[in-house]
């Protein structure tokens, strides 16, 4: 009835690939689009010892240790304590634990006791843990990563009430 080298299961009766248990499992990511393996994959790192003088921009996260002259866009952006960067953050999240020269726009920005910000900050969310440097200014905007251009506020109109203490 039953033996151990027949299969009982519908099917092919000799091992194909597909049914060749002792086979390991191919990586599914392949399979995936190559937005939706990127997505799974863990951050880019620029080491310590490594400057690059230009823009750098991913869809992905990035992990900066190294030294960075130029802006950077990424989805999550991490500044190592080593790291310093002069040139402009945007980024869904920010966290900054070495040096930072220039502006930094990001839905949540998070600033470490070992941080150094010179710039001004344009966020959704923000943290300054205690320690932190940070010289410039803090603006929040429902949405920093925008144009880019910080809206300037409208002059005043002319009220109805000063304009008819003008008459008298």
């Amino acid at each position: 009835m039953f033996s151990k080298t027949r299969v009982t299961e519908p099917g092919p009766r000799s091992p194909s690939p597909e049914t060749d248990v002792s086979r390991p499992a191919m990586d599914s990511s392949y399979d995936l689009p190559a937005t939706q393996a990127r997505a799974r994959s863990g951050p880019s790192v620029l080491s310590s010892d490594l400057t690059v003088k230009g823009n750098i921009s991913t869809q992905g996260d990035a992990q900066i240790e190294g030294t960075v002259d130029g802006d950077i866009r990424a989805h999550q952006l991490t500044v190592g304590e080593s790291a310093t960067i002069r040139g402009e953050i945007v980024a869904d999240e920010v966290i900054v634990n070495g040096r930072v020269i220039g502006r930094v726009r990001g839905l949540k920005v998070r600033l470490s006791a070992t941080a150094r910000v010179e710039g001004d900050i344009v966020h959704k969310t923000i943290a300054i843990e205690s320690g932190a440097h940070f010289e410039g200014s803090v603006q929040r905007q429902e949405d920093p990563l925008g144009n880019g251009v910080t809206p300037k506020l409208a002059p005043p109109a002319p009220s109805a009430s000063r304009s008819s203490a003008e008459q008298d």
